[in-house]
């Protein structure tokens, strides 16, 4: 029972609830047929609970950004380090690749250099070099089961390094053009002017002694070999001519020159048999 306005009023049976909600639901039914307005009332509340519904996923979708965040940055800090590494592999290989091409063009220039001045020819690899103060020898990987005699020629591609002085089985010494007990007959290349070039004992300078001062000779001249003695093939370059000094109180000029074989780069040097196809 309920009390309005002074008046018991009785509530409705249970029954009775329920026959008028189908009822209100019937007739919901209905109008919504006939006038289609539920799907707009749908419509409406969807926009009202949007907000809602976008504030609730937000922590969702917040997580989910942050962890794909995180994944790609870890993806590319591992890509990078894979990118390093690969980059560094393929420097490595490409200074191989270049220090293989630099000594394949010296290989080339050195046997191109043996066809002009000998029958036969053998690349040899520096061992060791001398460390004895104003002492120039170096040790080749050549020795008497190669063929190597003493007094052979070694050279380069741009001219004469020196000769062999020692014979080993299986290594040989040579002392250089540079050294100062090494001597080596010449002539001048511009007017065939005889002389000899010897050693200074410094690695970048040879002599040419005992010319007086009307000897025509000039800086820039070019010595090349002369051949006297059978050693050496003729008119391999030698030397350049880089200073003249006159002293009028001197008897001699004092002349100085620049090796042209590069004495002090590369690994390779080549021995050769000038004109003979062998010799023991």
């Amino acid at each position: 029972m309920t009390d309005l306005f002074g008046r018991a009023i009785r509530r409705p049976s249970s029954l009775t609830r329920l026959v008028l909600l189908v009822a209100f639901s019937a007739t919901l039914m209905v109008l919504d047929h006939q006038g289609n307005h539920l799907p707009k009332i749908r419509a409406t509340l969807a926009v009202l609970v949007y907000p809602i519904q976008f504030a609730a996923a937000l922590p969702v979708r917040a997580s989910s950004w942050v962890s794909e965040l995180l994944a790609t940055e870890k993806t590319l800090r591992e890509r990078n380090r894979r990118l390093q590494a690969e980059r560094s592999a393929h420097l490595a290989r490409l200074q191989k690749l270049e220090a293989l091409e630099a000594e394949n063009a010296r290989l080339r220039d050195l046997l191109g250099s043996a066809e002009r001045v000998a029958d036969r020819a053998v690349v040899a690899e520096l061992v060791q070099v001398s460390l004895e103060p104003f002492t120039r020898k170096i040790v080749v990987n050549k020795g008497k089961r190669d063929e190597v005699y003493v007094g052979q020629p070694v050279i380069d591609a741009y001219g004469i390094v020196g000769q062999i002085t020692e014979v080993g089985v299986l290594t040989s010494k040579s002392t250089l053009i540079t050294d100062p007990g090494h001597a080596i007959s010449v002539v001048l290349n511009r007017n065939g002017l005889r002389t000899v070039v010897f050693g200074t004992g410094a690695f970048d300078r040879v002599s040419v002694p005992y010319l007086t001062p009307s000897a025509d000779i000039q800086e820039g001249d070019l010595l090349v070999s002369s051949g006297m003695g059978g050693n050496f093939p003729p008119g391999y370059p030698v030397a350049q001519v880089t200073e003249i000094i006159r002293d009028a109180n001197e008897a001699f000029l004092k002349i100085s020159a620049k090796p042209m074989a590069r004495l002090n780069y590369g690994k390779e040097v080549l021995l050769i048999w000038p004109g003979r196809s062998g010799r023991t």
